[in-house]
């Protein structure tokens, strides 16, 4: 697993690990909820990373097109 999900989501997967040590959760549903809640830590996560790219990209595509026009009003 990526070292940013251990350290951003490591109390929902020691919580889903503890929960799955009692063999009788693990096969009746009972660790559900917990699973739940360390995928919606995993999602937000991967949404607030992409918030991020996205946002890297738009300013990479901004000097790119700034550069572009440059080059446009020298010729």
């Amino acid at each position: 697993m990526p070292p940013h999900l251990l350290t951003a989501c490591k109390e929902f997967i020691d919580a889903l690990n503890a929960c799955h040590a009692d063999g009788w959760k693990k096969w009746t549903g009972g660790c559900n909820g917990v699973k739940h809640n360390m995928n919606m830590c995993f999602r937000q996560e991967r949404v607030d990373r992409s918030a991020k790219n996205r946002e890297q990209a738009k300013i990479k595509r901004q000097k790119v097109e700034q550069v572009w026009k440059d080059l446009n009003e020298e010729q």
